[in-house]
């Protein structure tokens, strides 16, 4: 019901905010440019991740906040590398910027260290309690609001790989270690691979040649498939990623929709273009003076994306319903 209540409440926000005229959005800002920090688990050249944060900057210039007129946007990018997330997140805050937006769960640590004052927009989290990163999901609390992904998540991964691979019984979770998301998504995983007869394999990795010796040797036992959380080593790898799950001939499910694109097999996962819309409301609306504690937890858009000529040649039929549900099929 408290979900029920919130998606209304945020549909009747986004409506009436869409419903300001955009002189009233743009008038008021005076002279002074506003500065938002970003901080990226991704690569700076990551192609797809690009287009996602374009909505960013769409969303931010329908509230009237244009980059080099009203706001100047600090980006920077990790590139998956564990060793820059602190260093990045400190210039970052150095510069003093009014709100910054956290992609990833290692970012926000990261951020969450150098800075209690800051207002932080994450979205990428699948754990923002047991992270730390909010004492619970009405009122956030602290400097930060919320984007996330659903609680039991994990489960439906692997029930669409049973769904699609019913001989399915080891499911390899491949993501970079270091992080509380990666035993948040292995408790989950292993709690709902107990109820399916599905065995949950740690394949934890912090690059290719981890990724490659990791894909290799858990292939070389039967009836076994790929389960990929977002995460910033895989994503930065994914074209390798998809070349073993072919090489192999294993079934994939992949948190977010561009590995499908790229010819994985299937995803579910957050609509990650509405998720960055959604981050500029919130950054808006706090660049407008109010705080974080105040913003409530906005709803998340989930998608379902497959990619038949994958489908095929793995030697796999999608079922039916499994197909009906889609949101995106790709042939």
């Amino acid at each position: 019901m408290l979900d029920i209540r919130r998606r209304r409440f945020i549909t009747l926000l986004g409506g009436a905010v869409a419903a300001w005229p955009l002189a009233a959005r743009t008038q008021q800002f005076g002279d002074r440019i506003r500065r938002i920090g970003v901080l990226e688990e991704t690569a700076e050249n990551d192609k797809d991740r690009n287009s996602q944060f374009a909505k960013f900057r769409e969303g931010l210039a329908s509230f009237g906040w244009v980059e080099g007129r009203t706001v100047h946007i600090e980006h920077r990018f990790a590139a998956a590398d564990a060793g820059r997330y602190q260093p990045l997140a400190k210039e970052l805050v150095a510069l003093q910027p009014e709100v910054i937006l956290a992609v990833s769960t290692p970012v926000t640590a990261a951020l969450q260290r150098q800075t209690s004052t800051i207002p932080i927009v994450f979205l990428g989290v699948s754990d923002p309690i047991g992270s730390g990163f909010a004492a619970n999901l009405a009122r956030p609390g602290s400097n930060l609001t919320i984007m996330l992904y659903e609680e039991g998540i994990a489960g439906k991964w692997l029930a669409m790989l049973k769904e699609i691979a019913p001989r399915l019984a080891r499911v390899a979770l491949v993501a970079g270690p270091k992080t509380t998301a990666y035993d948040y998504f292995m408790r989950n995983a292993k709690a709902a691979g107990s109820s399916l007869d599905i065995e949950i394999v740690p394949t934890p990795v912090a690059g290719a040649t981890d990724i490659e010796r990791g894909i290799e040797a858990f292939s070389r036992a039967p009836n076994g498939g790929l389960l990929l959380p977002s995460d910033g080593t895989t994503i930065v790898h994914r074209d390798l990623v998809i070349a073993l799950a072919a090489r192999h001939n294993l079934p994939a499910v992949y948190a977010l929709r561009f590995f499908v694109t790229a010819g994985g097999l299937m995803s579910y996962g957050t609509d990650q273009g509405e998720a960055f819309q959604q981050a500029a409301s919130l950054v808006d609306r706090i660049l407008r003076g109010v705080k974080p504690i105040d913003l409530p937890v906005p709803p998340t858009k989930y998608q379902t994306s497959l990619n038949l000529k994958t489908a095929k040649a793995l030697g796999l039929d999608i079922p039916p319903i499994l197909l009906a549900r889609a949101d995106e099929v790709i042939e």
